[in-house]
């Protein structure tokens, strides 16, 4: 089985930038409508622009603009190394809900918001040993 992910984005060419430089590579599809980063095998994450999905869907979809800066879910990526993803995030216009920290889970993770809203969340598992 693939997954893909889709986020709906205001800007696309705007959200490929910064996902380019957090992620720290070019994605694998960049055409009019969609970007996609192959997170991993079988795992896709891709930008599609939110009036391109209203195009699409029509009125069986509520605009996504409509809910601009509202966090509805979360991307949560195990990563080596947290806090350079984190403020990647940051350094080019995310902003820090929460910084890397270890969690009660046993992750150390932190949290950011992306240019559109969306939780982003970079985390490493750590050993209990």
């Amino acid at each position: 089985m693939k997954a893909n992910f889709i986020l709906y984005v205001k800007d696309q060419e705007r959200s490929t930038a910064f996902y380019a430089k957090v992620l720290g590579y070019e994605p694998t599809l960049n055409a009019p409508g969609m970007t996609e980063f192959k997170l991993g095998e079988g795992c896709v994450l891709g930008l599609m622009p939110e009036n391109g999905i209203k195009r699409l869907l029509g009125h069986a979809l509520p605009d996504p603009a409509g809910a601009n800066g509202i966090p509805r879910a979360e991307v949560y990526l195990t990563v080596d190394d947290p806090f350079e993803f984190h403020q990647r995030s940051i350094k080019n216009g995310g902003k820090e809900l929460s910084p890397v920290d270890k969690r009660n889970w046993g992750d150390i993770a932190g949290y950011t918001i992306d240019l559109d809203g969306h939780v982003l969340v970079f985390a490493r598992t750590v050993s209990n040993d």
